[in-house]
């Protein structure tokens, strides 16, 4: 069944012509329209119900292609992985790469909120997955729109020693070698000019300053720090 709204259903079939799903599709349309309106549009009729769905429907997705791609892997690589993989900033990457926000319908207010960018392009992503999902009960047209996505992406993973946690690798090393946590001190925030910039965080132990960094959110700056103290750290290991 088609929407009533002629351009709203264009803008939909546009949407799923980039996200690489053959025609005809069985989508139920009504769902996916849903699954691209912000609370601020509808306090009722909004994608968070879809949103809660697809967060279980893209960790099942995750898991069906590590479990098929990389068979060899012990289950502790498997969570390690599909922990950034299905990361606010990994899923609000994918649905930048498809435009996304291009077919949400938001609120001026919202839109001006570009802190909250990244978790709303998460979040309607992942309830377009839900409502791909839901439109079949499997996952025959949410694995299109993440598979070749995620073979870059693991690739790039497990290049990475620290499996791009830099604080749980950091967390590892200071109490497999001190018994100790380190900790995490934001140090400034503020309105700067460059918003991926906003928060500086520092990150210390046994009051040595190992590393500093920047990102839009405090748990940005965070991560960006342990990277700089993890990559400090790593060069001493065997």
């Amino acid at each position: 069944m088609t929407l009533q709204y002629p351009h709203r259903q264009k803008q939909l079939q546009s949407l799923v012509q980039k996200l690489g799903l053959p025609e005809p599709s069985p989508i139920q349309w009504q769902l996916l329209d849903l699954a691209l309106t912000h609370p601020t549009v509808s306090a009722t009729a909004n994608y968070e119900q879809l949103e809660f769905v697809g967060d279980a429907v893209v960790r099942l997705a995750t898991a069906v292609f590590l479990l098929e791609t990389y068979p060899e892997l012990p289950v502790g690589e498997f969570a390690a992985i599909r922990s950034v993989l299905v990361s606010d900033r990994i899923l609000a990457q994918l649905a930048a790469s498809y435009r996304l926000e291009q077919y949400l319908l938001v609120s001026d207010s919202a839109l001006k909120d570009k802190l909250g960018q990244e978790s709303r392009l998460a979040d309607s992503f992942e309830a377009v997955l839900a409502a791909l999902y839901l439109s079949t009960q499997t996952l025959v047209l949410v694995r299109p729109c993440l598979d070749h996505h995620f073979r870059q992406l693991v690739a790039e993973i497990l290049s990475d020693p620290a499996r791009q946690n830099y604080k749980a690798a950091l967390q590892e090393w200071s109490q497999a070698h001190y018994k100790t946590l380190p900790e995490y001190r934001v140090i400034q925030s503020g309105q700067a000019q460059d918003q991926d910039q906003r928060f500086t965080a520092e990150v210390w132990l046994h009051n040595e300053r190992l590393g500093q960094g920047r990102g839009r959110s405090i748990k940005a700056a965070e991560q960006a720090a342990a990277q700089v103290a993890f990559t400090l750290v790593s060069k001493s290991l065997p």
